[in-house]
């Protein structure tokens, strides 16, 4: 009889309930079958060795490690990872075997974020792009860029050789592109690779082949695995990448014990690396539980399966407890919802926090009227995932002013707004006796400032003396004060670049937040978005120092790249106008609520939601009309259905993709139905926000509701 265990049923049937339970009895049985095992041998047999728990991403991680601690008093060791986390985490851990197989420098790895990713690669293939070697029609370079990146981690996820990669394209998309392109762009993948290498620096896509390739077939690893870990506990893994089961099936074979859960009408992640067909095959070393239906109460089980029977049989009718809010134009649809929330919140009929917003495209819009609705009427909205960019923040931008201000240079990154802006932040002051605050100098008075005060200089701006104002005595005795402090300060940190004694940026910009910024209380927002400035910061400039070790090459675009001026300004130029690009964000909220829920109504996304697994009483599926409901509102990466592996080798048709995007949303409907207690209300307008008349899949849903009354 098998010991390991495959748990398999829908959401919010107990799987992960099941999972823990397994847990448990290994610890009682010492994790080797034998029933007659006490519980203190288990406990001796994993003190040695390590459970390694895997979950499909960080929240969930959180979660289960905390449920599983929970469970065990805390009481024996676990690693609690993801698939990329411990893919990452392996190939630094065992770098030295992979600096001997490879023959690479003898280097410390140095992580590279997407953005920095994709500033590399767009200079590093300069030359190609430039000559439109891999252009393709209507996709913009910025986004080919990213495309391309994104297909080597597709790949490697995948357990496919980075030089198959344009056979594969060729193949899939014959013959809407040229075979040349994809031919050009495979070398470039490759260039990049090996580029990334020689220099230490990973990223997500080079760290999974690396694994997959390299590390996990090394017999020294293999041992080291088998020594570190007793068994393995893997929730999810429909979401999971190809290469997780390689990972899975080494441990199994070699008499590591596993228990799984998989969700068959899952898959969130498929488009994005993940492939829920091929992971499914672990079933076989493992004894099938099959859980059939949601725990408790949920509309899916009552109505899911002839929901999405509705999408191809529009006469059929639908239930009371799905209704429907439908306007005219996007703006009526966004007031109605939000007065329908307010509503049924004031009549006692469900709480803020038994409310779901969800939509395949929440854009910046909705949340915030919404979020404005709401808040007006003292309802609190817990957004989830709302990532901004950093550049968003009136403080990013005053720091980013105070360092073009501080190095020479960069007059030009500065202009009178700016300096205003700057002036109101860095001015701003906890009042006594107060948890409130105020600025020492209004948008007034900081306008007048930047006016008659600010020097324009394309290598040294500067803010003159107060008294450079000719009414300066308008400006009242706080805003002077104020403003010569911040003057003072600036002159400081413009003295010591003169001195030749310049501090790093990253040190400019923690002591500009010590001294005008941290003594206030900040809001978690303000604090999650200067803690990423100051991360983003940091990477930024360990990226630059180990260009700057690199060697020059023989390549004149690497060469530009490698002989990079090691200036502090052209860095720190380099660093203002990617924040001010708006690439880099900080999510304002926490990632999940410690404890019971907060009550507030929750804005998400399809995939959002999804990911982090909530359920609510009433849903509200707002933009029902949308065409991005199509393949269940999630964002499919290029040529990923390709790098599947059960994909036919035939070339991506119109029906075949059709068929593809029917499939996941007719998984999304039964998902997001399990995910439902009592009622959904279905927010449809006849016009998108563009003013697009909608013509979605989700039209029938709508046509066979009942419309809420105006």
């Amino acid at each position: 009889m098998y010991l390991n265990l495959w748990i398999e049923g829908p959401v919010r049937s107990g799987k992960t309930t099941q999972l823990i339970s397994q847990y448990q009895a290994w610890i009682e049985t010492g994790v080797h079958g034998d029933s007659n095992a006490t519980c203190s041998q288990g406990a001796r047999m994993l003190a040695t060795q390590a459970i390694l728990v895997f979950a499909a991403n960080a929240g969930n991680r959180i979660d289960l490690g905390n449920q599983i601690t929970t469970a065990t008093a805390g009481h024996y060791p676990l690693n609690s990872t993801t698939p990329l986390g411990f893919f990452q985490d392996e190939v630094v851990l065992f770098w030295p075997l992979l600096i001997e197989q490879l023959h690479l420098k003898p280097q410390f790895p140095v992580r590279l974020r997407p953005e920095n990713e994709q500033e590399l690669a767009m200079q590093l293939w300069r030359q190609e792009l430039d000559a439109g070697m891999i252009q393709i029609e209507g996709v913009p370079t910025f986004r080919l860029v990213r495309q391309a990146l994104d297909l080597l981690q597709v790949a490697a996820l995948s357990g496919i050789g980075l030089e198959k990669i344009s056979e594969i394209l060729q193949a899939g998309f014959a013959p809407d592109v040229s075979t040349s392109v994809w031919d050009c762009l495979g070398q470039l993948l490759v260039r990049w690779r090996d580029w990334c290498l020689e220099r230490g620096l990973l990223t997500y896509g080079i760290i999974s082949e690396l694994y997959w390739r390299y590390l996990l077939p090394h017999p020294t690893y293999r041992q080291q695995l088998l020594r570190r870990y007793r068994a393995v506990l893997a929730d999810d893994v429909d979401n999971y990448p190809a290469i997780a089961r390689d990972l899975f099936e080494v441990l199994l074979e070699q008499g590591v014990f596993g228990a799984f859960t998989y969700n068959p009408q899952g898959g969130i992640r498929l488009g994005l690396g993940a492939d829920p067909q091929y992971l499914s095959g672990l079933s076989q070393y493992c004894t099938v539980e099959h859980l059939e239906h949601p725990v408790g109460s949920c509309l899916g089980r009552r109505i899911g399966y002839p929901v999405v029977e509705l999408l191809s049989n529009p006469a059929l009718s639908l239930p009371d407890t799905i209704q429907s809010i439908q306007t005219s134009s996007r703006a009526q649809l966004l007031r109605r919802t939000g007065d329908t929330i307010v509503e049924a919140v004031r009549s006692g009929a469900v709480g803020p926090q038994e409310i779901a917003v969800i939509g395949p495209g929440l854009d910046a819009i909705a949340r915030y009227t919404l979020t404005k609705i709401l808040t007006e009427q003292g309802i609190a909205v817990n957004s989830l995932n709302d990532q901004r960019p950093l550049a968003s923040s009136p403080m990013i931008r005053a720091l980013l002013t105070v360092l073009a201000l501080v190095y020479p240079g960069l007059g030009q990154l500065v202009n009178r707004d700016d300096v205003a802006e700057m002036l109101i932040v860095l001015s701003i002051q906890r009042q006594a006796h107060s948890s409130g605050t105020t600025a020492k100098i209004d948008p007034v008075r900081a306008g007048l400032l930047a006016d008659y005060c600010f020097e324009p200089d394309l290598d040294r701006p500067r803010l003159l003396d107060a008294t450079k104002f000719a009414r300066w005595d308008r400006l009242g005795y706080a805003a002077t004060t104020a403003y010569t402090v911040i003057v003072q300060w600036l002159n400081q940190q413009q003295h010591q670049q003169a001195q030749r004694l310049p501090p790093p940026a990253i040190a400019v910009l923690d002591q500009t937040i010590q001294h005008f910024l941290w003594p206030r209380n900040l809001a978690y927002d303000q604090l999650a978005a200067l803690r990423e400035l100051l991360e983003t910061a940091q990477h930024y400039w360990d990226v630059e120092a180990r260009l700057r070790q690199s060697p020059p090459t023989g390549n004149a675009v690497i060469q530009q790249q490698d002989q990079r001026s090691n200036t502090s300004s052209t860095t720190v130029a380099q660093f203002i106008r990617l924040l001010r690009s708006g690439t880099i964000t900080a999510n304002p909220f926490p990632s999940q609520n410690i404890g019971q829920r907060p009550p507030a109504v929750t804005l998400a996304t399809t995939f959002q939601y999804r990911s982090v697994r909530q359920s609510h009483r009433w849903h509200f599926w707002l933009d029902t009309g949308s065409s991005l409901w199509h393949g269940g509102g999630a964002v499919v990466l290029l040529g990923a259905p390709f790098f599947l592996k059960h994909w036919s080798g035939q070339a991506w048709t119109t029906q075949m993709k059709m068929q593809a995007d029917q499939e996941q949303l007719q998984r999304l409907l039964i998902d997001l139905l399990n995910r439902v207690e009592e009622r959904v209300y279905l927010c449809h307008s006849d016009l998108s926000v563009s003013g697009q008349e909608q013509a979605g899949p989700l039209l029938p849903l709508v046509d066979a509701s009942f419309p809420l009354p105006a």
